[in-house]
Order: structure tokens, then C-alpha cells, then sequence
């Protein structure tokens, strides 16, 4: 069995946004019990992550060494079309993820218990993104 749908949700500008919940309505609807979900980002300035969904200063902490990564207006990206944070977005969806797959047992997701889905937003701006959620596997 094989189930997929679009999640859609407007970003508030750079940082995380956690879509475990909404994921999870997706795995639970698709009848599935036994297989795998993976989400993907439609998108090359945005990327997904499995983080700590305990402690936000995770999150904020991952976003301060991204920005050492990937300074925005550094001098040395000619790539500036869409500003200063344009190239440091590619940079960063390009190091992290932009498709995961997490197992689904018992018809949830197979996460641990500090474990969420994570949208990180590399753009300074709010954005609309996309993401495909396929469900595949056994009722």
C-alpha cells in the first residue's frame, strides 16, 4: 500500500518549525501499520531534520552554528539574486536534509522520545513551502 499527500505551511522566516504532528495525521490516515514515511522539501532553501523537540535552545543552537557555517552577505558568494541570505539558504538545505525516512510501527512514526520533524526555514523571510509525504507499507 502506498499513500501520498502534499503538506503545505507558511514559514515565519528563518528558524524551525516542528510538523511531527501533522506527519503523524498523515501516517495514522493512510492506513498503514508496518513500513516506512518519508517526507520530502520541495525546495532548495529550506531543508528537514529529526532534532530535539524537548528543548528549544537546541534548535537555537543549531541555528547560531549555521550561521557561522554560512554568514549571510559573506563577500565570497556571488550567488545574491534574492539578498544577502540567498546563498547561505542553499548552503545550509544542501548540509542538512532534504528528504527523510522514518520507520512507522504499529501505525505511528517510529521516533524516539526527544525525537521530532522538524521544517528549518534558511531564508530570512517567511516562505510558503511544500513538502510530499509518501507512506508506504502493510495494514
Amino acid at each position: 500500500m502506498i499513500h501520498q499527500k502534499t503538506l503545505a505551511l507558511q514559514t515565519r522566516g528563518r528558524g524551525t518549525v516542528e510538523i511531527t504532528g501533522e506527519v503523524e495525521r498523515i501516517v495514522s490516515a493512510s492506513g498503514v501499520r508496518t513500513g516506512l514515511c518519508n517526507v520530502f522539501i520541495r525546495h532548495t532553501s529550506a531543508s528537514l531534520i529529526v532534532c530535539e523537540n524537548a528543548d528549544p535552545s537546541v534548535r537555537e543552537d543549531l541555528e547560531r552554528f549555521a550561521a557561522r557555517l554560512a554568514p549571510d552577505g559573506d563577500p565570497l558568494f556571488g550567488h545574491t539574486l534574492e539578498g544577502p541570505d540567498d546563498m547561505p539558504a542553499h548552503i545550509r538545505a544542501i548540509l542538512t536534509q532534504t528528504a527523510l525516512t522514518i520507520p512507522v510501527f504499529q501505525g505511528s512514526l517510529a521516533l524516539g522520545t526527544w525525537q521530532g520533524v522538524f521544517l528549518w526555514e534558511h531564508r530570512t523571510h517567511p516562505h510558503r513551502r511544500s513538502m510530499l509525504v509518501t507512506v508506504m507499507g502493510e495494514d
